[in-house]
Formats: C-alpha cells, structure tokens, sequence
C-alpha cells in the first residue's frame, strides 16, 4: 500500500493501519445512542479514546523519546523538540452515523514545524501520507495538482471549530460559496477534505477555529501537493494559526474576496 522505505517515520503506517482497522470492525456494529457530546458540536466515543491509547503506545515503540498531542488526552507531559500529533478519529461524528467519511490522522512536528503527515481512511482502503520537502502520496501514487482549474467547475469544502463564532463564520461562508461556485459542501472530516484538495477531488477546503489535531498531518498532506496554505490572517499557516485556508492556486482569489467580505 505503501512505500516504508521512503521515511523512517512510516515505522508508524502498520500501527496506524492496525488502530484504523479495528476501529472500522466496530464502526460496523457501532450505536449512535453511545456517543457523547463533547461540546456545542463535538462527539465523542469510546472509539476515538481507545484508538489514541492504541496510537501512542504503537508509536512509542519506535520513537520513546518524542512527546504526543492527542484531541483525546491532550499532550503528554514529557519534553520533546519531536511531537506527534494526533485525531484518532477524524469525523466522530460521521463514525456515529455510519457515514464511512472519518480518518485516523497523524502528523510530526519538529520545533512546531510539521515535518511528516499520514492519514488514513479505511473505510476506502486509502493512506494519504507526506514528508516535509519530499512531495505527497496516496497510496504509492505521487500527488501534484495541475496549473488550472476551470472557475465554472470549482468545488469547495468547508468545516468549522466548535466556537459560535465559528460556526457563525462557516454558515456565512457556505451560503457565499453556495452561490457562486459550482458547489460547497462539508463532508465532515478536515483531513479527508485536505487530502482531498491535495487530490485535486475538491478546489479547497477553509477550516475557522480548527484545531491543531484536526488539520497537522493534512495541511503538510495537501502544501507537499502543490496546495496553499494561509491563516486567516492571509499569511502562510503554521500551527499557531487560528483556522487554515487550504486551496488551489485558481482558488485563492475567489475564497480571499469571499471572507474578506463577511468578515
């Protein structure tokens, strides 16, 4: 599925794929009624804290040193200029209503730097993966986005933080690109809709208030693809911007006039 040998990181593809496997058995079988809310729009089950534990202890193995951020159970106390960052389930909410749109995301950072991203969707059967300076895969399959894209034929993604002012933002924001783009829609995973725009499946995906675990590994994923990435503040996006414009180069324009304008 994938080439180890490109990246002493990918040590960690087999537990990643083990973790997202097992959570796909008991996505078959899984009952809403057992999530729980979390916060204005955020679940969480079992599912996601049992497959952080599963992550860190895997990683761990290889790299005993290095120190965790996890959605679940926050960072971890040691020190470390290394940190893995990670969203056991990425799209809980769409695990609980057996939509097969949710991904196991994991990125390093090296002095706030993310250096390697891999996320996996094993519902279909795809690992999205990347290191700094070295492009983006999909499976074995290089990824770089063409030159163009037909302003007619744009389609953006969308997704939002669990503030009230984010989701104040992402209403606004789908209702301006509703009507003028082909078509916006929120799928419901941040790093599914990143590997998505480094695909070249969708033109863009803009995230306000996301958390670090939600977009780490994918905004390397789809940067290494050819993709732009930007705060809201309109500058380059690192991990300590508050939200991520992802997009094609084509896109950019459009999505900058749009936020500029209900902001």
């Amino acid at each position: 599925m994938i080439n180890k040998n490109k990246s002493k990181y990918l040590k960690i593809f087999d537990t990643v794929k083990d973790a997202g496997d097992e959570a796909a058995k008991k996505w078959q079988k899984f009952e809403r009624s057992k999530g729980e809310i979390k916060s204005l729009s955020q679940i969480v089950t079992k599912v996601d804290t049992d497959t952080e534990k599963q992550l860190v202890k895997g990683i761990k193995k290889f790299f005993p040193d290095h120190a965790f951020l996890g959605e679940e159970y926050g960072r971890s106390k040691n020190k470390s200029d290394y940190v893995w960052i990670i969203d056991p389930i990425d799209g809980t909410t769409n695990f609980t209503i057996h939509n097969p749109l949710w991904s196991i995301s994991v990125g390093l950072a090296y002095k706030d730097e993310i250096i390697f991203g891999l996320i996996y969707i094993p519902l279909l059967g795809e690992v999205f993966y990347s290191i700094k300076d070295k492009g983006s895969y999909l499976n074995k399959q290089k990824l770089k986005l063409g030159n163009k894209i037909d302003s007619k034929k744009q389609i953006h993604t969308f997704c939002h933080g669990d503030r009230k002012k984010d989701l104040i933002f992402a209403t606004k924001y789908y209702r301006e690109r509703k009507l003028s783009s082909l078509d916006c829609r929120q799928l419901g995973s941040a790093a599914i809709e990143l590997c998505f725009v480094a695909a070249g499946r969708v033109d863009s995906i803009v995230i306000p208030g996301a958390k670090t675990w939600d977009i780490a590994a994918g905004a390397l994923i789809a940067k290494e693809a050819g993709a732009l990435t930007y705060g809201f503040d309109f500058k380059k996006w690192n991990l300590k911007s508050d939200g991520i414009i992802c997009c094609h180069k084509n896109a950019k324009a459009g999505i900058f006039k749009t936020i500029k304008k209900i902001s």
